[in-house]
């Protein structure tokens, strides 16, 4: 799942390798801290979150066929 969003962000960014993808397993869900370079954090979050809104279907379709939860967390 990690991999999942690191690609899906480094499609969106200018800086592809100033991206990491960190994962913080908990008990029922499991939190990923997503962090990009200054600059591309507008890309990341678009227009009004939509961007980063669709990141967040994504990945609980994608948890939903892995029957686990998962949460994204976009840092500055």
């Amino acid at each position: 799942m990690r991999e999942l969003i690191e690609d899906i962000a480094k499609a969106l960014v200018d800086n592809a390798d100033e991206v990491s993808v960190r994962a913080i397993e908990g008990e029922q869900t499991t939190v990923l801290e997503l962090r990009v370079a200054q600059a591309d954090l507008g890309k990341v979050i678009g227009k009004q979150g939509r961007t980063a809104r669709s990141i967040r279907t994504i990945l609980s379709a994608a948890g939903m066929k892995l029957k686990k939860r998962f949460t994204l967390e976009i840092l500055e």
